[in-house]
């Protein structure tokens, strides 16, 4: 079971394959070719773009400007994301989060149940496909007081996520952040099912400069009510990602706990559903070199646990794990998913039940 069940295009799967024999890279592994992408190279991170766009921007970019355009009215007069920031956020406090992604270590070891129980005092940041199960199992903002919800995407199909007669048992208590190219029909069910809406700018196309879109819709917002502009931030391609640096460069959190991130499959997942995320064929040889290099399957150490990548995966996975080893020095990122392939330079992996207990705010 994926954490963000997602069919990109129809030829996915060849388009990365051409990239990366293009760059170079056709006899080297994936993760050496997506690790290079995420360097801080200059030229390098360029070619992570295009890949990036091949990936979402080329069939999304249209979408996601009309969404932006019928945001407008409403993140002209609704609050900037950065309202969320504490007062006196620039000195040095303990504040953790808890980030609630959708993989499957969130249910095979009862994640919501422990910190439904737990006496926890910091941020919840539910993915947006977890808001739901996540109040559900009694996590509650009537028991949990900071409590947020994020959508980055611009899919209508997210709407669903927040069309639920339970969300208006806490009207203005749960505060939502929403990316400006996120669908309308999304917002309008969070709105009116009480859901606090604040607004974010996804950053995808920056590096093209003044003509970029990120550029333009930025200088739009500032012409009226919000003249310092709204919060950028990176998201990686996914709303797992996103929470992260939402947790850190928005509520300035210090500790940043992960569950239900796993950004992998399990190895027994059907075949049919891990091909059917970048459209891979049912009958590719699974005894091939390109298998293993396209579906590698990893060992986690520090979870001594398996599981399975696909290019998409392999992707997030490598972008997130990269700018967790370049974030800054005084934020400590905490992989409590007890699974998936989240592990390596700048991430400590404990329990859940080891992370609730040394953190408590």
């Amino acid at each position: 079971m994926s954490d963000f069940e997602f069919n990109i295009k129809e030829n996915t799967l060849e388009e990365l394959i051409r990239q990366k024999n293009q760059a170079g890279y056709g006899e080297k592994t994936w993760d050496e070719w997506f690790a290079s992408l995420f360097s801080q190279d200059k030229d390098k991170r360029s070619d992570l773009e295009q890949v990036f766009e091949k990936l979402h921007y080329d069939k999304n970019y249209v979408e996601w400007v009309k969404s932006f355009a019928l945001n407008l009215n409403d993140v002209w007069n609704e609050p900037s994301a950065r309202q969320l920031t504490p007062e006196n956020s620039d000195i040095v406090k303990e504040r953790s989060a808890i980030i609630v992604g959708a993989g499957p270590s969130v249910k095979k070891h009862d994640h919501l149940k422990l910190l439904a129980e737990s006496d926890y005092n910091g941020s919840i940041i539910c993915t947006d496909r977890m808001l739901l199960p996540t109040l559900k199992a009694g996590i509650t903002p009537d028991r949990f007081a900071k409590f947020y919800v994020i959508t980055i995407d611009g899919a209508e199909i997210l709407k669903k996520f927040y069309d639920d007669e339970l969300l208006k048992k806490y009207v203005n208590k749960i505060n939502g952040i929403f990316s400006t190219i996120v669908h309308p029909s999304t917002v309008h069910n969070a709105r009116k099912n009480g859901v606090k809406v604040h607004w974010v700018h996804p950053l995808f196309d920056y590096h093209e400069g003044k003509k970029s879109f990120n550029q333009i819709s930025s200088i739009i917002v500032r012409a009226k009510n919000h003249s310092n502009g709204l919060p950028a931030i990176q998201t990686g391609g996914n709303v797992g990602t996103a929470s992260w640096f939402v947790a850190w460069q928005i509520l300035k959190c210090n500790t940043v706990g992960l569950i239900g991130i796993n950004h992998s499959w399990d190895v027994d997942d059907p075949w049919e559903k891990i091909a059917a995320h970048t459209n891979a064929p049912l009958n590719i040889d699974k005894n091939s070199a390109l298998f293993e290099s396209l579906f590698p399957r990893v060992y986690n150490p520090e979870f001594k646990s398996y599981c399975m990548l696909d290019p998409v995966f392999q992707y997030y996975s490598n972008g997130l794990k990269e700018f967790i080893s370049r974030s800054p020095e005084w934020l400590t990122t905490i992989n409590a998913t007890e699974g998936g392939c989240i592990f390596g330079s700048r991430i400590k992996c404990v329990t859940f039940s080891d992370f609730l207990s040394r953190y408590k705010n």
